[in-house]
């Protein structure tokens, strides 16, 4: 039989109570902490898109529309900001409003104001209302929520791509 190193003897010496221990280093899911960050990029983005792509206004009766910037939409409601010297709506208060994809073109709903408190570093009024149900198309304005959703979380920001005037 050929030598064979026994090293049962060393083992014991580094692993055993009397060898050197290693203190075992925390071990930190960042997970959680990404997953925050990616959600805060794509609300930024879906803000983005709501106050510079989407126009809205609410339906102010013998007056007119009054634009309103929408500062977040869900399944359940809408959040939108007004200019402090425009007003503010009393909680309770139901507002039909427009939501404009052109300058023709608009999908109509009723909310009801849940809330309104001034936002000082912002300078606005901000309005959170739920969705009075029954005076919309409730799957339409779904779909219209699931786009802005989706949309936001693959769009890309153009830093000035040149535009050619014709290919000839």
């Amino acid at each position: 039989m050929g030598k064979v190193i026994d090293i049962t003897d060393r083992l014991k010496s580094h692993n055993g109570p009397g060898g050197v221990v290693k203190a075992s280093a925390p071990i930190l899911d960042i997970t959680e902490a990404r997953q925050e960050i990616i959600n805060s990029e794509r609300r930024e983005v879906k803000r983005t898109i709501l106050t510079e792509f989407i126009g809205a206004f609410a339906v102010l009766p013998e007056y007119g529309l009054l634009r309103v910037t929408i500062y977040d939409i869900s399944d359940n409601g809408v959040a939108f900001d007004l200019d402090p010297g425009k007003g503010m709506f009393p909680e309770g208060q139901e507002i039909a409003m427009r939501v404009y994809l052109n300058h023709k073109t608009y999908f109509p709903f009723v909310v009801k104001v849940n809330n309104s408190r001034l936002i000082p570093s912002e300078e606005v009024i901000r309005h959170g209302t739920s969705y009075v149900r029954g005076t919309i198309n409730d799957v339409a304005l779904h779909h219209f929520v699931k786009f802005i959703e989706t949309v936001s979380a693959n769009l890309k920001t153009d830093d000035g791509d040149i535009q050619v005037s014709n290919i000839s």
